[in-house]
């Protein structure tokens, strides 16, 4: 299980200035305590710099139930400020109701939120689809897997909590599996992993996969592999095997 120490290390390798994945107060991350809980950066506090004060711990119940009512910003002030588990911790990050979501509707166990440069190049443009239109080289198929999800600029908090709930669902009937990599259009990146090492594996992949899709672009255009590729790095035994092994790899960490 994933301990407060180690979401601490993980945000402090994604607040690293050198990946351009986060400055300041942006971008957070959780982990997954138990079925009703989980562990998130506070509201305000510096991925770099934060310490183990600005973890706060919440309840997902309590954030869920905001999904269905149309609360006023008071009513969700006050969810916030309950579904602390410890009353004096710091208020949970705006996106915890996100993070919640995403534990109540998938397998994950570790959730990475950042703002890469590269990224948001793509999807602060006019083809934000780009991110999802293909993949480029067999790395990013192991390790974002041969899908990923793009969310449509939406108000941040319940709306698009919601719009995130509804995707993932479409998703995963289309897929038969839940999301590794979620792009919100004009936002950032989500990254659902299963320890803070895969988790800051697949959050740097996804950067060099859209700094690479922006360097096709300025050479005519990205030559994605055909569908038949893609499959076969997908299914491939040593890619499986491969991929099993990243995701318990602890020196994928910069910390």
């Amino acid at each position: 299980m994933t301990t407060n120490l180690e979401l601490l290390d993980l945000c402090h390798d994604l607040g690293e200035p050198s990946l351009q994945l986060a400055i300041a107060a942006e971008g957070n991350a959780s982990f997954r305590i138990d079925s009703d809980a989980m562990a998130i950066k506070a509201s305000g506090s510096s991925l770099l710099t934060m310490q183990d004060e600005d973890i706060v711990e919440v309840r997902l119940s309590t954030l869920l139930a905001l999904l269905d009512a149309e609360p006023t910003d008071d009513q969700i002030h006050e969810a916030y400020q309950s579904s602390k588990i410890d009353p004096d911790a710091g208020k949970p990050s705006v996106e915890a109701i996100l993070h919640a979501i995403l534990y109540a509707t998938t397998n994950t166990s570790v959730i990475a939120h950042t703002h890469p440069v590269s990224i948001n190049a793509i999807g602060c443009s006019n083809h934000p689809e780009l991110l999802v239109s293909g993949s480029l080289f067999p790395d990013a198929i192991v390790m974002l897997g041969s899908a990923q999800l793009l969310i449509p600029y939406t108000d941040p908090g319940i709306p698009l909590a919601r719009a995130v709930r509804a995707g993932v669902q479409e998703f995963s009937d289309s897929e038969g599996t839940a999301p590794r990599v979620i792009y919100l259009a004009n936002h950032g990146l989500f990254v659902l992993a299963t320890s803070p090492s895969e988790a800051l594996q697949i959050t740097e992949m996804a950067n060099k996969n859209a700094t690479i899709l922006l360097g096709t672009l300025a050479a005519g255009g990205p030559n994605f592999l055909s569908p038949d590729h893609v499959r076969r790095i997908d299914s491939r035994p040593d890619e499986l095997y491969r991929r099993g092994k990243l995701a318990t790899d602890e020196r994928g960490s910069h910390g």
